[in-house]
């Protein structure tokens, strides 16, 4: 198949930008919910270290929480890109979806690295 080919069938299936598709509605869930896990993973290593409220263990809570957050957008984002039919524009949410991907494992990360330093500290 050329690429005249392939561009062609792109450019056929796409969907208008403003249009809300269920796939984009997910992929966008799925990178707030991962957005919001980074925010508080970040607040809650930031309050394990002690630059945020008095240090005393605080932090696990959120800990716990940014790694849910980052689980959930991660695997909603996994579930988005792998029911994607077609490449960005197409409607599917899979922009979203890599996106989601991308910062539930930066939330993840972050909720482990202050999980571990709120045992240490505990």
């Amino acid at each position: 198949m050329s690429t005249r080919h392939v561009f062609t069938a792109y450019a056929s299936t796409a969907v208008d930008p403003t249009t809300m598709t269920t796939g984009r509605l997910l992929g966008s869930v799925a990178a707030l919910v991962a957005l919001a896990g980074v925010v508080v993973g970040g607040l809650a290593l930031a309050r394990s270290a002690g630059r945020i409220g008095n240090g005393n263990g605080n932090g696990r809570r959120g800990a716990l929480v940014a790694l849910v957050a980052g689980l959930t957008g991660m695997v909603l984002g996994g579930v988005v890109v792998a029911a994607a039919e077609g490449g960005p524009g197409t409607g599917y949410g899979i922009v979203g979806g890599f996106l989601a991907l991308a910062i539930g494992l930066v939330a993840t990360v972050l909720g482990w690295l202050a999980l571990g330093r709120s045992r240490r500290t505990a």
